[in-house]
């Protein structure tokens, strides 16, 4: 990585654990700076002692703008903005969502895959423009590929790659955005949707997880969180200046199937 991230100041939404744990713990060894937006105080007590934790919902603008102030009070700068907020719905079909609860679950699945990133986004950008930063957000083989969670997932993480081409389009020149789009990870807390009572079930938790992940990837691997790291430190290096408005795919090559 020419330029690598040594030096950068990095806001992370949703870093307390699975990939954007990982990804912390990857800039601080990288001699990055990090401030961490995370919902689970737990989580955020878990953190090194070095991340600036700011404990509250990335949905909420003025939870980012806590971060944002709390980076800047502390190091006077933001370089790098990355996203990893997530709910999934557990592969649920269209027809088997409750009817009575379709409002809510479509609400959640967007606000927390969708809003979120949005909200982030606004909240560091004059700080990203100012210098010349980076934006990353966290995709899905979901993005790409039907069958890889149900309908609702699925059209969250499509919608999230128009996000990406078009900040891409309206922050040029001055801000890089692009995306990371992990396939099945083992390790993560990746969770069903409250709104349908599903909250305490973990994608992590299925009766043969690695199994399955190893059976349809070309490449047979069942991926860590450790495993994406690299894929978004790259995109927020200087190594990647000429990169924007795309995604890396990073997902046991499910593309030659």
């Amino acid at each position: 990585m020419r330029g690598g991230v040594a030096g950068k100041v990095a806001l992370v939404t949703g870093g307390g654990s699975g990939i954007g744990r990982a990804v912390v713990d990857a800039l601080l060894a990288e001699g990055a700076s990090v401030g961490v937006l995370e919902r689970d105080p737990a989580k955020c007590g878990a953190l090194p002692g070095d991340v600036v934790a700011v404990e509250g919902d990335a949905t909420r603008p003025e939870r980012n703008e806590r971060l944002v102030a709390a980076l800047l009070e502390r190091w006077g700068r933001i370089d790098v903005a990355m996203t990893f907020v997530g709910v999934f719905d557990l592969y649920l079909p269209l027809l088997e969502i409750p009817a009575d609860r379709f409002d809510a679950a479509f609400d959640e699945l967007f606000s927390v895959n969708v809003k979120s990133a949005l909200a982030t986004a606004r909240a560091v950008t004059p700080e990203l423009r100012r210098r010349r930063g980076s934006l990353v957000l966290t995709l899905s083989s979901s993005s790409f590929w039907p069958g890889r969670g149900g309908v609702l997932y699925v059209a969250t993480k499509f919608a999230l790659r128009g996000v990406v081409a078009q900040l891409a389009h309206e922050l040029a020149p001055e801000v890089r955005v692009n995306g990371v789009a992990p396939g099945g990870t083992l390790d993560t807390d990746l969770r069903g949707p409250a709104s349908l009572g599903l909250a305490e079930l973990r994608l992590a938790e299925r009766p043969g997880r690695r199994e399955e992940l190893e059976a349809r990837t070309p490449l047979r691997v069942a991926l860590t969180p450790a495993d994406h790291a690299s894929a978004y430190l790259w995109l927020a290096s200087d190594g990647a200046r000429g990169v924007t408005g795309e995604v890396i795919r990073s997902d046991g090559g499910l593309a030659v199937r």
